[in-house]
């Protein structure tokens, strides 16, 4: 029961800090923009509008999808509890895998948005 009671701690991480990051950037952008923290692409640090943009939109993302996929993981993860820690772990590393792909697409959104948003010089597209 140890072990399911990890890895459901665990399963619960990516959700946490989607909600997390996602409401941090949904709120505001990091005040600079810089190689080390934030959403760092090469079309959202064009130029401040487009960093600010990218990180409300990607933020609202992650924080809307990270709500909902926490309850999920938590439902998920009832399936196999007093199973044996094989059956646990192999779940989890599955679950975290479809965790990681919703973590991923809104990365993709965010810069099919910022190119129809920006041109390639990061001035907004009126």
């Amino acid at each position: 029961m140890g072990f399911w009671w990890f890895m459901l701690v665990m399963s619960l991480l990516i959700p946490l800090i989607m909600i997390g990051i996602g409401s941090l950037f949904a709120k505001s952008a990091p005040r600079e923009i810089n190689i080390i923290f934030g959403y760092r692409t090469p079309a959202s640090m064009k130029t401040r509008e487009s960093w600010q943009f990218a990180h409300a939109y990607c933020g609202r993302l992650w924080r809307n999808i990270g709500l909902i996929i926490l309850p999920l993981s938590l439902a998920a993860m009832l399936f196999v509890i007093n199973k044996d820690t094989n059956t646990i772990g192999i779940f989890g590393a599955i679950l975290s895998g479809v965790q990681l792909v919703f973590l991923i697409c809104p990365i993709i959104s965010t810069e099919i948005a910022l190119r129809k948003n920006f041109d390639e010089h990061g001035n907004r597209i009126d």
